[in-house]
């Protein structure tokens, strides 16, 4: 459904005016219609009036349909003009309450529920007896890198783990007994085939690892003693010359930083032995979701047999 502001009956033989992107409607031609559609295309956006779900062409099709609709139609020129002032004046109330998180949680299900839950009942039936994912994945809990939207992941296809710059920290029963519990679990008991380690562009936890001293002060409780995890990836960026710019070792980090991680994982025995026995494959991957890419790697580590004394 599109909303556009109302636009007076041309007379006739009157090549239709059609708005650019950016200049909606001259008040200077029309000035007769409601004044608070003489705004830039932003200004509608903000208030609701404008939603084409980002297509420019479907926005400029529907303007030129109603144009001419209303050409051919002089006397509906007053009823759109009504019911346009009445729902600009709602969107503008509408976008002055309050957010509610209580609200967004619920219609959130809702939509769910409708839309996927009650669609796929076979699916939910399934999920209801158990799960066995094929995947574990390693991911950032920044809320622009959902690895379960961005991969197109379905409801017991992955088991996820999410943490600051998704970093897997080595085997330790009492440092990291969270991560490793989770690790234990998709390996052991799911048996996954394959654990994913997915970085991405823009990581703040890559930044603060870059950020932190060399005399190793930190500034925070948690997130600087957590992401030394990878300082091994922050010293191999740091030594190339060849990359002098901030932004662009932050990058390098963030790739270098998913194979430290991978080279962790294989401190889990567990993990080294399905590997070793290859019902277990470990890869890279990096998301940037400024440019839309998705690179994914395996690493060839030339592992043995653990040995047990």
């Amino acid at each position: 459904m599109f909303l556009v502001p109302f636009v007076p009956p041309l007379a006739r033989g009157t090549k239709p005016f059609i708005p650019s992107s950016h200049n909606i409607i001259n008040h200077t031609l029309y000035p007769n219609l409601y004044p608070s559609l003489f705004c830039s295309r932003n200004k509608l956006s903000q208030i609701g009036l404008f939603n084409t779900g980002g297509s420019e062409m479907a926005y400029e099709e529907a303007i030129a349909a109603l144009t001419k609709l209303l050409s051919e139609k002089a006397d509906l020129g007053d009823i759109a003009a009504a019911k346009i002032k009445q729902l600009t004046a709602d969107l503008e109330a509408d976008a002055s309450k309050p957010f509610n998180p209580d609200g967004r949680i619920l219609t959130g299900f809702a939509h769910f529920k409708t839309e996927k839950f009650q669609k796929n009942p076979d699916l939910y039936g399934e999920l209801a007896k158990g799960q066995s994912p094929k995947f574990l994945v390693f991911a950032c809990s920044d809320s622009r890198v959902c690895p379960s939207h961005v991969l197109d992941f379905q409801p017991g296809e992955a088991f996820v783990v999410r943490n600051i710059a998704n970093m897997v920290p080595p085997y330790d029963k009492t440092k990291y007994s969270g991560t490793g519990a989770a690790i234990e679990y998709a390996v052991l008991h799911l048996k996954v085939e394959n654990i994913v380690v997915v970085g991405h562009s823009c990581c703040g936890g890559i930044k603060g690892l870059m950020s932190i001293p060399d005399d190793g002060t930190t500034a925070s409780e948690f997130i600087e003693n957590w992401v030394q995890i990878c300082t091994p990836a922050k010293s191999k960026v740091k030594s190339d010359a060849s990359v002098s710019e901030f932004s662009d070792q932050c990058t390098n980090c963030e790739k270098e930083a998913v194979n430290v991680s991978l080279g962790n994982l294989l401190t889990y025995p567990f993990v080294r032995d399905a590997v070793v026995k290859k019902t277990l494959f470990l890869k890279g991957a990096h998301y940037n979701f400024v440019k839309g890419t998705f690179d994914l790697w395996d690493l060839d580590f030339k592992i043995c047999a653990s040995v047990y004394v």
